[in-house]
């Protein structure tokens, strides 16, 4: 199937199929990742080079949405391949990029050495010339095709959306949530906010996905997954959900058993809205591909609160 606007969609092989995206942007022969998954990944975007008629020395950037594992684990291993890029970050996400130490300590006191290798494989740094760090409103120019990097926090305080306007797309990391292709409908796709530790913020995020919206986009890239249109209702969909996960987050904080109470709670609610969305294969189906991204929201809303407690005189 020939892109649309020169996008091609690179399933990264995290997890599961159609989870994890990274995207190639190609324009007049020169190209940009945006993400790049982990390091098993970099075959996978080697590949897709390949396939798009691009060596990696026509590669002029790989731009990060932010620094979370599953879309840039792989951006020190890339960036060894790829001659002529430079690497593109938030301000806040650039000396991780540089030293990576502290975000492999960090993954590793969660999950383990060994998970990590396995599920991640080991985090390489990236040389500080080669890295871009990209405030609100910066430019990336890919033979003259203009890619605006826009501050958008809520997910992360180090997030960027790239707006590509030749194309009419925004891509929104995990600003704009996830939505899974098995969950399409007749209604169309399936969204849900993603609330993953440790800097979930529902008023920045509520502002970020109200700012995406306003560049009218005609769809968005998500990295979980893919390419969504009906942005409008997704949005509004979002909204609601936000404030829905934090009224239960609130509504659970003090019970002794909270972080089980809150899985459930965040179960119930997306069975909910997936079944009026028109899912038929029930709940268990709907638990095992919704599992992971339950535990992390109920982490992440937990963080919030506790934080929240804290900065409350």
């Amino acid at each position: 199937m020939h892109p649309q606007h020169g996008i091609h969609t690179i399933d990264t092989g995290f997890v599961r199929p159609r989870f994890d995206a990274a995207y190639l942007i190609v324009e007049q022969g020169r190209g940009a990742f945006i993400d790049c998954g982990t390091r098993h990944a970099v075959p996978r975007l080697l590949a897709a080079l390949s396939e798009a008629g691009l060596t990696p020395a026509a590669v002029d950037w790989l731009i990060l949405t932010h620094v979370h594992l599953d879309h840039a684990g792989g951006a020190g291993e890339l960036m060894k391949h790829l001659p002529q890029a430079r690497l593109v970050v938030h301000p806040r996400g650039a000396r991780h990029m540089i030293d990576p130490s502290q975000l492999w300590a960090g993954a590793s006191a969660v999950y383990g050495e060994a998970v990590m290798e396995q599920a991640y494989g080991r985090l390489e740094p990236v040389a500080p010339e080669r890295i871009v760090e990209a405030p609100d409103g910066h430019q990336v120019e890919l033979a003259g095709r203009v890619l605006h990097c826009l501050d958008t926090p809520g997910h992360a305080r180090h997030h960027l959306a790239v707006h590509d306007a030749q194309a009419g797309v925004c891509f929104t990391g995990d600003t704009f949530g996830l939505s899974y292709r098995e969950l399409d409908s007749s209604a169309g796709p399936f969204i849900l906010p993603t609330t993953t530790p440790v800097q979930f913020d529902p008023a920045a995020l509520h502002a970020s996905i109200e700012r995406l919206l306003g560049l009218k986009p005609a769809a968005m890239y998500l990295t979980h997954y893919g390419r969504v249109e009906q942005v409008e209702s997704l949005a509004a969909e979002l909204h609601r959900l936000i404030d829905a996960m934090v009224e239960l987050a609130r509504g659970h904080d003090g019970r002794p058993d909270r972080h089980a109470a809150l899985c459930k709670a965040l179960a119930d609610l997306y069975a909910q809205r997936a079944e009026a969305h028109g899912w038929t294969r029930g709940r268990e189906a709907l638990q095992a591909i919704l599992g992971m991204d339950i535990e992390l929201n109920a982490q992440g809303l937990e963080v919030w609160l506790d934080q929240t407690r804290r900065h409350t005189p």
